[in-house]
């Protein structure tokens, strides 16, 4: 594998973007890389474009660079996305569009080939943060590139909890704790603390939920109008699936959030079972074998008897 700079060595403007809605491993490789590449090309202008991300996100450094709008942006030489596919590209996709050159870094399974020029795709990655983290040379890397990168890992095995955790997962980790960054406080500010507010849903959520397939699956959902009455948005509902997903005896979990008139955003969780990527892919979606999303219409009840299906005829040894 080629490290990032021998692709964009001698390149004047670089954009860097990431997935609508960013999360901790989106936040994390994008800042991480963009730190990385100022550092390492002092005479190059770069830019990153992000969706604003979530107040939590405040401790990496340089987070108020990021440009959460690209209409007046023109002529970028190289346009790097991260942790996404094109149709997930958030503020900057017609940059990504136009630019002279595309380069894909990635680690969902449902984008295996890239959509990229240039594509580093590894879905055996546990995170965009631990592969970015791989293209970057050790020389220009510094503690708030080494704190961002680690925030991103984290966030994407759960603290190093989930599956997609390897002794190279850790490997990285290790490195990058060197550089000397309070970790255990980043964990709890980016990952653990909630407000007031987003713990009430989240009890609201998980009170209202329903077990069903005998257990074997759980789910809830919030319409608009309990989303209103809270003050909260799509960002307060984080760690609500991953919640519903440590429920004894549950094998796949099942969240939804009304984004519309007739129009949820789904995400769900496998507890190794069902693989929840292909039932994203499905639906238009995509994601990771035992973590993935996408959005669907119809009510409610039309949502989960289509996701349902398939789901159980997993369960059942029907369907891979």
């Amino acid at each position: 594998m080629k490290k990032i700079l021998e692709e964009i060595e001698r390149t004047d403007r670089i954009a860097i973007a990431g997935h609508e809605r960013p999360d901790g491993d989106c936040v994390g490789s994008c800042m991480g890389l963009y730190r990385y590449l100022k550092n390492a090309l002092p005479e190059a202008s770069v830019d990153v474009y992000l969706e604003k991300p979530a107040p939590v996100f405040a401790c990496i450094e340089g987070i108020e660079d990021a440009k959460t709008d690209s209409s007046d942006a023109k002529g970028y030489d190289i346009c790097i996305i991260i942790d996404t596919a094109a149709d997930r590209i958030g503020v900057a996709k017609e940059i990504f569009e136009t630019a002279k050159k595309t380069i894909n870094i990635d680690h969902h399974i449902s984008n295996a080939k890239g959509c990229g020029m240039v594509n580093y795709i590894d879905p055996l990655s546990s995170s965009a943060s631990e592969l970015v983290y791989e293209l970057m040379e050790e020389r220009y890397v510094d503690v708030d590139i080494a704190k961002a990168i680690y925030m991103g890992i984290v966030h994407d095995t759960g603290v190093f909890q989930y599956s997609n955790t390897t002794p190279r997962t850790l490997t990285a980790a290790a490195k990058l704790l060197g550089y000397g960054f309070d970790f255990s406080r980043l964990i709890d500010e980016t990952f653990y603390e909630k407000s007031y507010l987003q713990v009430q849903i989240l009890g609201r959520a998980l009170l209202e939920s329903i077990r069903f397939m005998d257990g074997r699956c759980v789910v809830s959902m919030v319409n608009r109008k309990t989303m209103d009455f809270y003050q909260v948005g799509p960002k307060d509902l984080d760690g609500i699936v991953n919640q519903l997903r440590i429920i004894k005896g549950v094998e796949c979990a099942i969240f939804l959030y009304e984004t519309g008139p007739q129009e949820y955003k789904v995400s769900m969780r496998s507890n190794g079972k069902v693989n929840v990527a292909s039932v994203a892919v499905y639906f238009g979606g995509g994601g990771h074998v035992r973590a993935a999303g996408c959005t669907m219409h119809g009510t409610y009840y039309d949502c989960i008897n289509n996701l349902s299906g398939h789901i159980e005829r997993q369960l059942n040894g029907e369907e891979e």
